[in-house]
């Protein structure tokens, strides 16, 4: 008996098509079903496997300085795909906060167009204990960005 995962999550939001949008064209997610009556949109990643992540409900109430979530994260596959997201991320104008490496994983830090954090990781598969983050630059190719994360990591000392 126990949680096997967290199917999904819901945030309350002022624009919902803003924010449907940004998830959808920005991220990639893919819109699964729309409940206007509701004022709710359902999107998901895997919409073969998950119906929906995340749900984007009208009826914010709290003004956008007010800390509500600590992170969404989500996890790509590959680093190619990690990096192609940033860039897509920087083109929209969505501030960054960090782009770090956690040497077992890579990850970009930013906000939604509602201030919501966000953060986007790439698994590097390499056992590191935590907390560990470095800054990374992921505008080099991905086999510099696996050498510089390897190179941060054993600077800092051995894995275990």
């Amino acid at each position: 008996m126990g949680i096997a995962e967290l199917g999904h999550t819901g945030l309350h939001v002022e624009d919902l098509d803003v924010m449907r949008d940004f998830y959808a064209r920005v991220l990639g997610l893919t819109v699964t079903d729309e409940a206007p009556e509701l004022g709710a949109s359902f999107l998901s990643s895997r919409p073969d496997v998950e119906h929906h992540e995340i749900v984007l409900a009208k009826g914010r109430t709290a003004p956008r300085d007010v800390k509500l979530i600590n992170q969404i994260s989500w996890r790509v596959d590959d680093l190619p795909s990690l990096q192609s997201l940033y860039r897509a991320i920087l083109d929209y104008g969505s501030p960054i906060r960090m782009v770090i490496t956690h040497g077992n994983a890579i990850g970009v830090y930013f906000s939604d167009p509602e201030g919501n954090p966000n953060e986007i990781y790439w698994q590097t598969g390499i056992d590191v204990p935590q907390p560990f983050g470095k800054p990374i630059d992921l505008t080099l190719t991905p086999e510099e960005v696996v050498a510089e994360n390897e190179r941060l990591i054993a600077a800092d000392g051995p894995a275990h």
